[in-house]
């Protein structure tokens, strides 16, 4: 899987010799190179966990045990085999515990890319095998307007390819969401899959997929009596998991997306499907040697796998006081940026009324000319964080579509910054990044003139 699962456009370091360290910034001496010569090290301020987050310590540690203890083939039967497939079941059952799921209904994959990709391939399929020949023409995927280019792209290329029609629904300018209404509406006799985020990597907002899902499963006792196909329901979890509640019987899905280095994980991931093959479909991209029950095989790699599991763990033990700490430290963020710029400067991109979003996530634009995103960033010699997300990077500087979408002028979207606290940033990180915006913006009206 790519590194960070293009969630966020690349952090802008202000002096490349500088180096990063790759976990949060703390008080005192940087872990890693050397300053030049007479000059003290630089302290950065890392606020891009969106994108990606460092490895816990126990998660890491995980890691390196099952590369020297548990480097058996699974398949074998020897012990060697044994006590690598023993680390997996081990590790599916902490997945499973963590989303309120049975061990059974958890698939590992490469990542979040591959799982939704699957879930589409498998969706797509159980619609053609499930009708009659051209009895309903061509399966139909109702998605959102704001998902990951994983979803995204995979439907726009089946729309080209003619072998699939999707409809993206538009987020409401109001709360920011699609509204659960209007991905209703957009429901079709051919329609087999609805994939709704469940929450929005840019703006934070947490989408209403628990009520589509009551929605939708009262439609579908309609459509059975109609004849026609049941719509199943996907949620990409990837920004919520280790920042607010997952739970599968809750949100009533019938597939779920997991992504371990959104919470502080190895850079692999896992799909739940409720009842794999059976109450649910599942169709493999891939066919080899039979691994994880043939839905997805391939030799598995216990090592990431092992720390998938501890990292489930530590979500599962520790996840309340993590949201707590993220929020406390995001809105203490908000606060010192109204405080530092003034309330008339600050304009935040994602608070709706009536709306959630997630705790450790701030979206704001600094007003003002030239002070377009990426050029801050790029004055900043402190701060690392990102503007968007890299699934539309291709669009250059132009404002980032989510944003307008969500009905931010687009003079306001183009100075958009996102933000994103993790489980170890403190009130001291916040004060560093604060000062630090105020010196780049200080730069940047310096040259811009009046």
């Amino acid at each position: 899987m790519p590194a960070h699962r293009g969630e966020s456009g690349p952090a802008r370091p202000a002096a490349p010799e500088a180096p990063l360290s790759p976990g949060p910034a703390r008080p005192g001496p940087h872990p890693r190179g050397a300053a030049a010569p007479g000059t003290a090290p630089r302290r950065r301020v890392y606020l891009d966990h969106n994108a990606t987050t460092p490895l816990a310590p126990e998660v890491a540690q995980a890691v390196q045990n099952a590369l020297s203890q548990a480097w058996g083939n699974p398949s074998s039967a020897h012990p060697a085999g044994r006590k690598a497939k023993e680390l997996i079941s081990s590790a599916r059952e902490s997945l499973a515990r963590m989303v309120g799921a049975r061990p059974e209904d958890i698939v590992f994959t490469s990542g979040g890319t591959e799982t939704n990709n699957m879930v589409i391939h498998t969706a797509r399929r159980h619609f053609l095998e499930s009708q009659p020949r051209d009895s309903l023409g061509t399966p139909h995927i109702v998605t959102s307007s704001v998902e990951h280019d994983s979803i995204r792209l995979p439907l726009e290329q089946l729309g080209r390819d003619s072998l699939a029609e999707a409809t993206f629904v538009p987020v409401s300018p109001q709360s920011g969401r699609a509204e659960v209404d209007d991905v209703l509406a957009a429901i079709r006799p051919n329609t087999c899959l609805v994939s709704l985020m469940l929450a929005n990597n840019e703006t934070g907002v947490i989408m209403p997929v628990a009520e589509l899902s009551q929605r939708v499963r009262a439609l579908n006792q309609r459509r059975a009596g109609q004849g026609l196909p049941r719509v199943l329901l996907h949620t990409d979890a990837a920004q919520m998991i280790g920042k607010g509640r997952v739970d599968v019987q809750e949100l009533g899905v019938d597939y779920l997306t997991i992504v371990g280095h959104k919470f502080y994980g190895p850079r692999i991931g896992a799909l739940y499907v409720r009842g794999p093959g059976t109450t649910a479909p599942l169709h493999p991209l891939l066919f080899g040697g039979g691994q994880e029950r043939s839905f997805r095989p391939g030799t598995e790699n216990t090592p990431m796998i092992a720390g998938l599991g501890q990292a489930a763990e530590l979500v599962s033990m520790n996840w309340e006081a993590y949201e707590a700490h993220m929020r406390d430290v995001r809105d203490y963020l908000e606060a010192r940026l109204e405080a530092s710029f003034g309330k008339e400067r600050i304009h935040f991109n994602s608070r709706f009324k009536d709306s959630k979003r997630l705790c450790n996530t701030s979206n704001f634009s600094i007003l003002g000319p030239g002070l377009q995103g990426h050029r801050v960033l790029a004055h900043c010699k402190v701060l690392l964080a990102s503007v968007g997300a890299a699934c539309h990077s291709d669009k250059g500087e132009r404002p980032s579509p989510v944003l307008l979408g969500c009905g931010i002028p687009p003079a306001v979207a183009q100075n958009a910054l996102r933000l994103s606290v993790g489980r170890d940033t403190s009130r001291a990180d916040v004060e560093l990044a604060v000062q630090d915006l105020l010196q780049a913006v200080a730069q940047l009206e310096q040259h811009h003139g009046p």
